[in-house]
């Protein structure tokens, strides 16, 4: 589907440079973005691209190409974008603090509308506080004596101007690189937002931030940052300002097809929001149930180089020391298989962990099925897996309810369901 720059489309499908979804221009800007050694957003086909696993915004120019997630075929495109952004926001990617989350009035526009208007709710509230200043060495020519005077660079540059005096000098302002970046990102949401709800807050936020010097930005500007005291509350905005700026490719060629790509792996989303689902419920409703996310093993080690280990997307413990471990798929199996080497990998799980049960956890509307592995000699081993299936729901407190209901159902039940073979 496509409406005034915008087209949605999901994830897996593809979208042709036809002039009616896709320009020719605008194709040639994803390829140039996917270059030489690829990205992991979409491939390329012959005359468009064929997305991946991932969800989310790629902004071309002036449109904004969002794609979205879709476990079955029942529902539409404002409901998968609502999903979406609960899960999102579910899982912390939109955390916001109580102060700014109240102003947050885009609820159910594409995800690249979020962030700016969370950039920009973010922005504000700095302001509202008050801009935090810092010391800073700064040194040029001065009608005033204060600091230390440079005696080479004032003799060369002040041979004429008896009045001056090149010193440097200490100043206690709000001109350091919080704000420079912050100013940065500003500037970059004026010149590619495309809602008009945000033009005039952007404007004004615009006139009321102090000017900053343009400086280059990389992902070694934003690891060298420290927070303190007064520089906490600046954590929220300049995590936003990252995921822009670093995220943002210009179009040096024709200079109008700019991409900005915010994308998110399905599959690692679908393991978060499981993640905190069980985590909540389990706190309210099992309290001796404990999640871990992802505990490592080692698992096999070359007689030189790294050890290998294995992984799993959540392990589940109890007071009663069993332990079962839940793998995610972001899949819908429609009523086939699962992956052998999923089945494979799941019987590691138990062995290694001493499971008492391992699970296939899969969005979608199924029974439970439960089954047990073989031993060499063709019986029925003690090892079990499962296959637990998800429905999405739309309310995502009562999404995540259920997912708390199904798996501790699940590791409390007893009965057995052979996997059926093929």
């Amino acid at each position: 589907m496509r409406t005034a720059n915008s087209i949605v489309v999901y994830e897996h499908e593809s979208l042709k440079a036809d002039n009616i979804r896709l320009t020719t221009d605008q194709l040639k800007s994803l390829q140039a973005y996917y270059g030489e050694k690829g990205v992991p957003f979409f491939s390329l086909i012959h005359n468009g691209v064929k997305f991946n696993e991932y969800v989310g915004v790629i902004q071309v120019g002036n449109t904004t190409i969002e794609v979205l997630p879709k476990a079955d075929k029942q529902a539409d495109e404002a409901t998968w974008r609502t999903m979406l952004i609960s899960m999102l926001k579910a899982t912390g990617i939109f955390e916001v603090r109580a102060t700014s989350s109240s102003s947050l009035k885009l609820r159910a526009n594409s995800i690249l509308d979020l962030y700016f208007e969370l950039f920009l709710s973010e922005l504000e509230g700095l302001l509202h506080r008050g801009l935090v200043k810092k010391y800073r060495t700064d040194e040029g020519n001065c009608k005033t004596l204060k600091g230390s005077i440079l005696f080479p660079k004032h003799l060369r540059q002040n041979v004429l101007h008896k009045e001056r005096f090149y010193v440097r000098h200490t100043a206690y302002d709000v001109h350091h690189q919080l704000h420079e970046i912050l100013y940065k990102a500003l500037k970059l949401v004026q010149r590619i937002n495309t809602n008009p709800l945000l033009f005039s807050r952007a404007a004004t936020l615009s006139l009321w931030f102090p000017e900053m010097d343009d400086i280059r930005v990389s992902e070694s500007t934003f690891t060298r940052l420290h927070y303190d005291r007064k520089t906490e509350p600046y954590r929220k905005s300049m995590e936003i300002a990252r995921l822009l700026l670093l995220n943002f490719h210009p179009d040096l060629s024709r200079g109008s097809n700019h991409v900005l790509a915010l994308m998110f792996d399905m599959n690692l989303l679908w393991e978060r929001f499981i993640y905190i689902s069980l985590f909540r419920e389990f706190a309210k409703t099992h309290p001796s149930f404990h999640v871990h996310p992802q505990a490592r093993k080692r698992f096999w080690k070359p007689e030189m180089g790294y050890t290998a280990s294995i992984r799993p997307d959540i392990v589940v413990e109890t007071d009663g020391h069993e332990c079962v471990v839940l793998d995610t798929k972001w899949k819908n199996l429609q009523g086939q298989r699962p992956a052998d080497d999923d089945l494979k990998q799941l019987f590691v799980y138990h062995k290694y962990f001493t499971a008492n049960k391992v699970a296939l956890v899969y969005p979608g509307e199924f029974a439970t099925v439960k089954g047990n592995y073989f031993d060499p000699d063709g019986n029925e081993a003690p090892e079990k897996c499962s296959l637990i299936g998800i429905s999405v729901q739309h309310d995502v407190g009562k999404w995540q309810k259920e997912i708390g209901e199904n798996i501790s159902s699940w590791m409390q039940s007893t009965s057995k369901q052979p996997i059926q073979q093929s």
